[in-house]
């Protein structure tokens, strides 16, 4: 998130201003992660940066940390870590999200404190930051990925919250309610506007379904997107005072490698002046198997192989890992992915071909469709309404599909089963194309910003 908010605000710099407004509010806190490091993988085309969010709350007040849910001892690890690459042409971004549960072998290191030599042994990756800090967890991401890290950005919960307060807030929108009673997350249905503490909330929550860690992963990459969108369309880029309160916030609030300066953001900065959106992309990387067990550590997460060997040699060789459909970034966002759906389609009235067309349509925005053998029985002048019947039991799916059919009457049968029936009538025209509200966990599905964004 840092780096989003850091690239995008240096548009300043073909203004005049920019240099001298970022070499003058250039705070950060520096850090030194690549001392010495050896045996590192070969440099990729484009800029790789290991983003960091660490559960440090030192300077969160008492009545915030109530508010918020923030209690008890930090555990001085790694809450969420991303992988960052900007293209060599600085025309994309894309995240690669990086369970902070994933199995990891950290290699042999020095003890920081003891100053002891440790043996390479197996951890969860969040854990390569207590172990040794910056360094220890750039070498551990490396070894796991077969990237060069370029540079490091690491950020707390409190200027997490602080960023996204200057903003002026966060638009998250969400298909269904999300209340997490761990975090305090509670919102409802639509479009809610958040501020830092409970953007904080929505980024932390991992008790809202069954994806656990990887459902969080995707609300931190929607977050990321709302961001942009928000950082790109205020005009907070483009007004001096704006930037400077956003500028002096971030660069005051995060920590980083000596090499990323002012003259490193500013080059970004002005490479990317037609930043938006739809110029990001997001990923959380493949998994193999989701409990795997590791004698002294418990459940982790481990990657596949396969799947991961192939997306980090995309980023390695510049690739955009989303495939942009313009179609999806138009769609209505629905809680029940549609190709969990099965739905069957008849004609209520005297038009040829109806039934066929909108299984086509159906079929193509995701639903399990199909045409039912016979048409139903119907007086002499067609059916005026589309009619879905469904089995109770499956409410939530039969909000997916009026979704894509807003015209349609909802008619609750018991007992039909699992398969939706649809009814069309003289009213029907189109399909609205519809996508899910969150990726199936654990896919390998890469979006652009501006599909998880608010619209």
């Amino acid at each position: 998130m840092r780096l989003t908010t850091a690239l995008s605000v240096l548009v300043l710099g073909a203004g005049g201003i920019g240099h001298a407004l970022v070499g003058e509010l250039d705070g950060i806190g520096r850090i030194d992660p690549f001392k010495d490091m050896k045996n590192r993988p070969a440099p990729g085309r484009g800029m790789n940066v290991l983003l960091v969010g660490t559960d440090g709350r030192d300077k969160i007040t008492p009545a915030e940390k109530k508010k918020y849910h923030l209690g008890g001892a930090p555990c001085h690890c790694t809450d969420t870590v991303m992988l960052v690459h900007v293209s060599a042409d600085r025309s994309r971004v894309s995240v690669v999200s990086l369970p902070r549960d994933s199995y990891a072998v950290v290699p042999e290191h020095t003890d920081p404190v003891t100053r002891k030599q440790v043996t390479a042994h197996p951890v969860r990756l969040n854990a390569a930051y207590a172990q040794g800090g910056p360094q220890l967890t750039v070498e551990t991401v490396e070894k796991m990925t077969g990237v060069q890290i370029n540079h490091y950005l690491e950020v707390d919960f409190t200027s997490f919250m602080k960023t996204v307060d200057v903003l002026g807030g966060v638009d998250i929108c969400t298909a269904r309610p999300l209340k997490d009673s761990y975090t305090g997350l509670d919102l409802p249905a639509g479009t809610s506007k958040l501020d830092g503490g409970q953007a904080l909330q929505y980024v932390r929550s991992r008790h809202l379904d069954a994806a656990s860690d990887l459902g969080r992963m995707q609300r931190q990459q929607r977050f990321m997107a709302s961001l942009i969108a928000r950082a790109t369309g205020s005009g907070v880029l483009l007004n001096p005072v704006k930037f400077r309160d956003v500028a002096s916030t971030v660069f005051g609030s995060v920590r980083a490698d000596r090499g990323f300066g002012p003259d490193e953001m500013l080059s970004i900065g002005e490479a990317m002046r037609g930043f938006k959106p739809s110029s990001s992309e997001f990923t959380s990387v493949p998994i193999g198997q989701m409990n795997y067990r590791v004698p002294g550590i418990g459940s982790t997460v481990k990657w596949d192989p396969a799947k991961s060997g192939k997306l980090f040699k995309e980023i390695r060789e510049d690739v955009p890992i989303a495939v942009h459909r313009a179609s999806e970034a138009k769609a209505r966002t629905v809680d029940v992915p549609p190709d969990q759906i099965r739905v069957q389609v008849a004609n209520g009235t005297s038009t040829t071909g109806l039934a066929a067309r909108a299984d086509k349509s159906l079929r193509a925005t995701g639903f399990l469709s199909s045409v039912a053998a016979t048409a139903p029985g119907h007086s002499a002048s067609d059916a005026a309404h589309t009619v879905i019947e469904y089995d109770p039991r499956w409410n939530r799916s039969v909000r997916s599909l009026a979704a894509a059919l807003p015209h349609a009457q909802l008619r609750a049968v018991a007992g039909i089963g699992s398969t939706l029936k649809v009814t069309l009538g003289t009213d029907f025209r189109t399909v609205t194309p519809v996508r899910a509200d969150e990726p199936d966990p654990g896919r390998f599905a890469a979006v652009t910003g501006d599909q998880v964004a608010c619209k």
